[in-house]
């Protein structure tokens, strides 16, 4: 189809419509065509490319799932509470205030203010990293000889700065971030050893505890020795649920846990929104 006039460039663009592409966002959500619950309650539907990114503002109990389809993605997340940005994740706490480096079923993903910002209900992969954060522009360009967004290797802070913006956020808003699908250990003198992925059909659901925006780059992890940057389509769907409520496993698993949603609860409560 001739694009070379006005007319023409319409006609092709209209073409489209209806179109799909291995990685590209579902509209609506509910046509997505395997649904991991009923269509109605599917919120967002969407397979991000190696090397892309992607956002979304959910709201509190919200179940979002990522899905490691090849065996090759690594999903770095950052969230934010919706209309106080400055509350975010904190890697941090996450770790220190649980006594665990390694992310899995029943941890809880923490905020600087002693609150949820998220739980882990599912995994399947156990594959995840809480220490490394993602790829940096210099890293990549050592590496890969490029880390621009527009490249073929962007690096993740690159990414997750697109994101930002079109949330209102700037890059001093960035802290580390978490990774899943792609694992690390730590040895016993400290070094890092990169256990990379479980393999294909690896997941991970995340139930939010408050209204949060999330932002994901899929990039490869910043220690994976390949030379080659390797990154594979990353499955993303959510769906509308319940925030934990006490009683829940996932509220009772330690002390630290139950205060760290005892602290949310309270704060909701006071501005009405629980």
């Amino acid at each position: 189809m001739a694009t070379a006039t006005t007319y023409g460039a319409r006609d092709h663009a209209r073409a489209q419509e209806g179109a799909r592409t291995e990685a590209m966002p579902v509209v609506p959500a509910s046509a997505w065509p395997a649904p991991p619950c009923e269509a109605g309650h599917l919120v967002w539907a969407e397979t991000v490319a190696g090397g892309n990114y992607t956002h979304r503002v959910l709201a509190r109990g919200t179940e979002l799932r990522l899905t490691d389809l090849r065996g090759d993605a690594c999903a770095h997340l950052l969230l934010f509470v919706a209309d106080r940005p400055w509350e975010r994740l904190n890697v941090a706490d996450t770790v220190k205030v649980q006594w665990n480096a390694y992310l899995e079923e029943g941890r809880l993903l923490l905020s600087d203010q002693g609150r949820v910002l998220a739980s882990v209900v599912a995994d399947t992969s156990g594959r995840h990293d809480a220490l490394c954060g993602t790829s940096t522009l210099a890293r990549n360009t050592e590496r890969y000889g490029d880390g621009t967004p527009q490249s073929a290797s962007p690096a993740g802070r690159e990414l997750f700065k697109l994101a930002a913006a079109k949330n209102g956020l700037e890059a001093r808003d960035l802290p580390p971030s978490l990774s899943f699908f792609q694992g690390v250990e730590i040895r016993e003198d400290g070094a890092l050893d990169f256990t990379g992925s479980v393999g294909p059909g690896g997941s991970v659901t995340l139930r939010t505890e408050q209204d949060v925006t999330v932002l994901l780059a899929n990039v490869p992890h910043p220690v994976d020795p390949r030379p080659d940057y390797v990154c594979t389509p990353l499955e993303v769907l959510a769906w509308r649920s319940e925030a934990t409520r006490p009683g829940d496993p996932v509220w009772e698993a330690t002390p630290e846990g139950r205060r760290a949603f005892l602290n949310t609860a309270e704060f909701l409560a006071a501005r009405g929104l629980a």
